[in-house]
């Protein structure tokens, strides 16, 4: 079995260009600049990291996921593993289930779940894949069970195999997730499959021997997307919360049981759209329950356009229960260990209305304006944190570029006050037609309020730019005009702002 300590796995390949977005190449080359191994956000080598299933083993976090390249065959997506104590140190752990062959259901898999059962044996229920299946009168998709007594080895037990049932679609009938419930004293099997008439449900199973499975309908049924991929159901304080993916987004929806019904919230989305965070389960370590899932890739690396695709790196979130039973999402705590170095922080050139005074920056720009304070270069990796007041209908937040040019070719990382909404594509600071007029691609929802702080941690390493706000949303991105000796600034456009409590941090 391979293991490797990770230090690193780069990812390669990213963003499609939109006309007017900057490469990396007309950010300035310093010597200050130097890319990092990726640590907080893994892949594999020459591959990427595809829907991952968590689950808590021997005080480590087992982050199982399908493995997806670049020269997929007919074969495709073998379960691959890697395991974290602490979201900063990862070991890869490699094969975990093979693809099976070309006359197997199983050529290609897709994802599923890692559960410890009273049995004492790990079982790994997974999508079995054949796309040749269809033109032979057979389901594309099915159930697959393996088992392991290690979490190491595991074996596939080919005589079980669960088809959808009738009414149900057997070309989509995906993503199995195993629990336990008490009160019907069960296993459940949740799967992610389609009414042929309504659209996406989750369907739920029953079995008290993990072989024999009775089909109980839908657990829920909104009827409003083709699938709802990926489900996952856990219980947080006295709510049970049901996750699930599609329209290249992670959702979420609420129930006082585990039978529901569940309700999803008005705002039920965690991280941003298209593909920024996708395919995310949960599991909980220690305590703290997390969300796992993936940043995709880009298609033109070196780009920043908002448009990302399937698969990419490991992204991992601590998932937070407000008072209200609303979720929201934080950086794993544990991950402030990694930046044990405060850095200093030294204004520089300035544009349009800046004071400073003790480390807090106030910036005035009235309609048509923008003023901007440059803090010199981005650290590769970096750990930052402020609170930032934003006057009504503002856009402020963080940019990037090329110090030897002036204001109007950084980009944007931009907390939108006027839509209400937190999001980066290439968006110059310059022309206001860009930051102020066009509509984002990526975004992340959030309410923003006239007067209110609000408190932002940053984690970058390298392209990729991960913001929190208030323990409550999350914009997951990859900035590359944020590399390669780029200058960081603070910004506001048509409105004040206020960014004090700054702190920066690196790796010791």
């Amino acid at each position: 079995m391979k293991k490797r300590k990770i230090a690193a796995a780069c990812c390669a390949g990213f963003i499609a260009l939109l006309a007017g977005c900057a490469s990396t190449d007309e950010v300035a080359k310093s010597g200050e600049y130097k890319p990092v191994e990726q640590v907080l956000y893994p892949t594999p080598d020459d591959a990427f990291v595809a829907d991952v299933m968590p689950i808590a083993n021997n005080g480590k976090l087992e982050l199982y996921y399908l493995y997806e390249t670049t020269h997929n065959i007919q074969a495709y997506h073998p379960i691959h593993k890697f395991s974290t104590e602490n979201f900063y140190k990862y070991e890869d752990e490699g094969l975990a289930v093979p693809t099976g062959i070309a006359t197997e259901p199983d050529v290609a898999i897709g994802t599923g779940s890692i559960f410890k059962a009273k049995d004492g044996l790990f079982h790994c229920f997974y999508t079995g894949h054949n796309d040749s299946f269809a033109a032979q009168g057979k389901p594309k998709e099915c159930i697959l069970h393996a088992v392991s007594r290690d979490a190491i080895t595991w074996e596939k037990l080919k005589d079980e195999v669960l088809y959808a049932p009738e009414g149900y679609s057997n070309n989509d009938f995906r993503d199995p997730e195993l629990l336990w419930s008490d009160e019907e004293n069960c296993y459940w099997l949740l799967v992610a499959t389609r009414e042929e008439a309504n659209g996406g449900i989750v369907a739920k199973f029953t079995s008290t021997d993990l072989k024999n499975w009775t089909f109980k309908g839908p657990l829920y049924a909104p009827h409003k997307q083709w699938m709802l991929e990926c489900p996952d159901l856990f219980k947080m304080g006295d709510k049970y919360y049901l996750f699930f993916s599609w329209d290249c987004v992670t959702y979420y929806a609420v129930g006082k049981t585990m039978n529901g019904p569940f309700t999803a919230p008005k705002d039920n989305v965690l991280d941003g759209t298209n593909f920024i965070f996708y395919a995310a389960k949960t599991a909980e370590l220690k305590g703290k329950r997390y969300l796992c899932g993936w940043l995709g890739r880009s298609q033109e690396e070196g780009y920043d356009t908002g448009k990302y695709q399937w698969a990419g790196n490991m992204l991992i979130h601590q998932l937070v229960q407000h008072e209200d039973g609303s979720l929201g999402v934080k950086m794993p705590e544990s991950m402030s260990e990694y930046f044990g170095t405060q850095k200093k922080l030294e204004a520089g050139t300035t544009e349009g209305k800046v004071e400073s005074e003790n480390g807090t920056f106030q910036l005035s720009a009235k309609k048509g304006e923008r003023a901007v304070v440059d803090l010199g270069t981005r650290e590769a990796t970096m750990l930052m944190e402020c609170d930032v007041t934003i006057g009504k209908d503002g856009i402020a937040g963080f940019a990037f570029g090329n110090p030897k040019k002036n204001f109007k070719s950084y980009y944007a990382l931009a907390l939108d006050a006027k839509r209400n909404c937190i999001h980066y594509e290439g968006y110059k600071l310059g022309g206001f037609e860009n930051v102020v007029s066009s509509e984002p691609i990526a975004l992340t929802k959030f309410n923003f309020k006239p007067g209110t702080k609000h408190h932002v941690t940053i984690v970058a390493e390298n392209e990729i730019v991960i913001l929190y706000i208030d323990d409550a949303k999350v914009l997951s991105s990859r900035i590359y005009n944020s590399t390669n000796g780029a200058h960081m600034a603070l910004f506001t456009t048509e409105a004040d702002a206020t960014f004090e409590n700054i702190s920066v941090k690196v790796p010791q």
